[in-house]
């Protein structure tokens, strides 16, 4: 990978019912931003899009993760 990447992972789907039938699916996404700048604009950027919530952040490797869930 050549940084900074944005990686992303289908994680679960949130359906709603009526009258015992699936009507509305919502599939929620794992978004991480990867980047060597502890202060890149990226994760900014990924934060403002609608539906979305950061769930947290972690260093491996001189690589800051930021990790977001996306609803689309």
């Amino acid at each position: 990978m050549k940084y900074p990447c944005i990686v992303y992972r289908r994680n679960s789907v949130k359906t709603k019912f009526a009258n015992d039938f699936p009507y509305v699916a919502e599939v929620r996404y794992q978004v991480t931003v990867i980047d060597p700048d502890p202060d890149s604009l990226i994760p900014g950027k990924i934060a403002a899009l609608p539906k979305c919530s950061f769930d947290r952040h972690y260093t491996v490797d001189n690589l800051n993760h930021d990790v977001y869930n996306l609803y689309f």
